[in-house]
């Protein structure tokens, strides 16, 4: 299997002027357009660019535990109280009980799920995006470049000369 790697710069910059400057002499090295991207106030969104949203992590990893926790819950719920004896309701019988307590079990293993996945979706998944996006929110503006190696290390050059306030490089690899 071959690997594809997707090399990413982003340039967090205070102002807008700032941010155009830097995005015109990006333009002016004769850098593809296609490949820069300012995400800021007038400009994309985290959203319309793609920029993870913790929201929407969290709530993918709350799906994937939950198909799998709710049933073990149920079960242990269920055998807990099998071999306990538990009497939750008294009419309710021993098999009822029984069902009674795995339901228990499969809330608090619903509960877990929602947790876990609701707090591994914003802290784990989401990686710098959180960081990114409360800048957006703050009223900075983000320069992304996207290319090869070389391209990504021609555009930190030119970026550097603005300031930016954080300049991060990330490689993306997948197998195809």
């Amino acid at each position: 299997m071959d690997k594809n790697e997707k090399n990413y710069l982003v340039a967090v910059l205070p102002e807008r002027i700032q941010a155009e400057k830097a995005y015109l002499a990006l333009q002016k090295a004769n850098l593809p357009i296609e490949q820069l991207d300012i995400l800021g106030r007038g400009y994309k969104t985290a959203d319309e660019f793609g920029l993870i949203n913790p929201n929407d992590e969290a709530k993918k990893q709350i799906d994937l535990l939950a198909n799998w926790i709710i049933l073990f819950g149920f079960a242990a719920g269920y055998f807990f109280n099998l071999l306990t004896g538990i009497e939750i309701i008294s009419w309710f019988g021993n098999v009822g009980n029984h069902i009674l307590g795995g339901l228990f079990g499969a809330a608090a293993g619903a509960f877990g799920a929602f947790a876990t996945g609701t707090l591994s979706g914003w802290t784990v998944s989401s990686k710098d995006a959180i960081a990114y996006r409360n800048r957006l929110n703050s009223g900075k503006y983000l320069i992304i470049v996207q290319g090869t190696s070389a391209f990504i290390q021609e555009a930190t050059q030119l970026l550097r000369k603005y300031g930016p306030e954080n300049l991060q490089g990330y490689v993306e690899t997948s197998r195809v």
